[in-house]
């Protein structure tokens, strides 16, 4: 039987590449400063009011976030389900000041799969990190920082990157993230590079740029797509997959997840791409789990489902 993939068009591809992110650098620079010096409780004020304004006036990301949060919940979501949501992911970028000035001393951090993770970093063997755009990346790079010896390189794409580094010196003057820049020829041999020294790659499963292989899966119920690429290069590189997440669950608390994904070590050519199929049902599955259990965390404020012409016009 054929496997269910297809090709995404620029047409469908990306439509969270035209989503304009509102606010800049200099607005990040005030909220960092002012938000370190009146402490994270007094300064979590303003997030209500930013969470209220795109209640109001962003329709399009209100659209889609009704349509996740009904197949998420199981039911019609209410206002205060949606308005919920939207606090749920300004507080994840509001906490990026304290998380990357390092003050876990605010946080209430619990982790699942430290041992694994412990494991893979006593073994010597590099691990792709899997995640998606759940809950907090920087809440999982401070678990990380904790452990010697523990360092990650993110795989994205270079306008991604160059955005993010901007973001993270607005929030702290200095700091950087190791990335590698995705679309260049020497991209995979940077990646081999890394593993080969017995890092971590991390990279994100559930997005794409377009023109570049998709795979059906079920997720919440229907059917999405999911880009193929980081999981072919886990296969290519021959190493295992690590998937992460860094859950927000109210007031100061977080909880980080790592659970084995698959592994692609001892896994013969032919049947390489069997193996990768089954490793994106996994995420899938993966995904679909933590968007039931912590409903409020995923934050692809786009149309992941694509909707049919008929559902637009609503």
């Amino acid at each position: 039987m054929r496997p269910n993939i297809k090709t995404a068009t620029h047409d469908e591809d990306a439509e969270w590449l035209g989503i304009r992110e509102r606010g800049s650098l200099r607005m990040l620079r005030l909220m960092a400063y002012l938000s370190l010096h009146l402490g994270r409780r007094v300064s979590r004020w303003p997030l209500y009011g930013i969470a209220l304004y795109f209640f109001v006036f962003a329709p399009a990301a209100r659209k889609h976030s009704r349509r996740y949060l009904r197949l998420a919940l199981g039911r019609n979501p209410s206002a205060r389900d949606r308005f919920r949501h939207l606090l749920f992911f300004a507080t994840t970028i509001h906490d990026r000041v304290f998380l990357l000035n390092e003050r876990e001393d605010l946080f209430d951090i619990s982790i699942e799969g430290q041992a694994l993770m412990r494991a893979q970093l006593a073994a010597g063997r590099g691990a792709f990190l899997m995640g998606t755009h759940m809950g907090s990346f920087e809440v999982i790079g401070m678990v990380g920082r904790r452990e010697p010896g523990h360092h990650v390189a993110m795989a994205m794409y270079e306008r991604n990157a160059i955005k993010l580094n901007a973001i993270f010196a607005a929030i702290k003057p200095g700091i950087s993230a190791e990335t590698i820049a995705l679309g260049r020829i020497d991209a995979m041999l940077k990646i081999a590079q890394r593993l080969e020294c017995g890092c971590f790659v991390g990279v994100l499963g559930d997005r794409t740029l377009g023109q570049e292989p998709m795979q059906a899966v079920t997720l919440l119920g229907e059917r999405a797509q999911l880009p193929t690429g980081p999981m072919r290069a886990a296969a290519i590189m021959r190493c295992p997959v690590i998937f992460m997440v860094g859950l927000y669950r109210g007031a100061n608390r977080y909880h980080v997840v790592f659970e084995p994904l698959a592994d692609f070590s001892n896994i013969p050519t032919g049947a390489r791409a069997a193996a990768v199929r089954d490793a994106i049902d996994r995420y899938a599955a993966l995904l679909d789990q933590y968007c039931r259990s912590d409903p409020y965390n995923w934050f692809n404020f786009f149309d992941f489902w694509q909707l049919r012409a008929e559902e637009h016009g609503r």
